[in-house]
């Protein structure tokens, strides 16, 4: 697949696209160009409905000129190491970015959750983001808040009386469990108006086949939840007589 940046025409091409309601994968196949260029390219330019060509490829063109003349910044929280290729490390980055917006995170938090998920320490404090997103503190601080609402993030204070802001490697486990819950709502909730709308009429029926499919979606998500976080958090453990035997390390 051809790299480098994206033409006028391919840009062009994209939109014609995204008019037809095709599908990345799809505009991304007939450009022979990755899903991901084509999808990091839409969201960074106002996302499917809003997409323009010639604005996209004129926003290109200023980003490209402000990186020739802008010295590079400082970015000490994430600072790669590990052998690590910088330039690799901020595509992914945003890649991860969009795909979590294409999920219905809000850019912001989008942001702040995958520096948080590259950091190796898994956490970082209000000024570091600051720092290397580049962004106010009131833009952190009001992405953090989101965050641990959803509960994707929790907070708590270093030596230095320092807020600082965590993901766990569970958090995706608790996100998954969350999200469950919710459908489980949506089910209960559906079932109250077959009451309330009568049963046997159209609603009713609509809403009864809506609640029995929330609930089993949620208890399938929370089953298999439960069965991968026991693999996942299993880790070998020496018996007396020296060797490895299974054991999970929560309770």
């Amino acid at each position: 697949m051809p790299g480098g940046r994206l033409t006028q025409q391919e840009r062009q091409q994209i939109a014609l696209g995204l008019a037809d309601g095709l599908a990345y994968a799809e505009i991304a196949r007939r450009l022979d160009r990755p899903t991901s260029t084509i999808t990091r390219e839409v969201m960074r330019n106002g996302g499917p409905t809003a997409y323009r060509a010639d604005l996209a490829h004129r926003a290109t063109e200023r980003r490209a000129h402000r990186r020739k003349h802008t010295p590079p910044r400082e970015q000490g929280a994430l600072a790669q190491g590990h052998g690590r290729d910088d330039e690799a490390v901020r595509e992914y980055e945003e890649a991860f970015t969009t795909l979590l917006m294409q999920q219905g995170l809000p850019k912001m938090m989008a942001r702040v959750l995958t520096c948080l998920f590259i950091a190796d320490a898994g956490s970082l404090t209000a000024s570091e983001l600051v720092q290397h997103l580049q962004v106010s503190p009131a833009s952190v601080s009001k992405a953090i808040a989101f965050l641990e609402d959803q509960g994707l993030i929790r907070r708590e204070r270093d030596e230095r009386r320092r807020e600082r802001y965590f993901v766990d490697d569970d958090v995706w486990y608790q996100s998954t469990i969350a999200s469950a819950r919710g459908t489980a709502q949506v089910a209960e909730t559906a079932r109250q108006g077959v009451s309330v709308l009568g049963p046997g009429t159209p609603a009713a029926a609509r809403l009864e086949n809506i609640a029995r499919f929330s609930d089993f979606i949620s208890e399938s998500i929370l089953r298999a939840a439960e069965q991968v976080r026991e693999v996942l958090y299993t880790k070998p453990e020496a018996n007396s007589g020296g060797t490895a035997k299974p054991s999970s390390d929560r309770g």
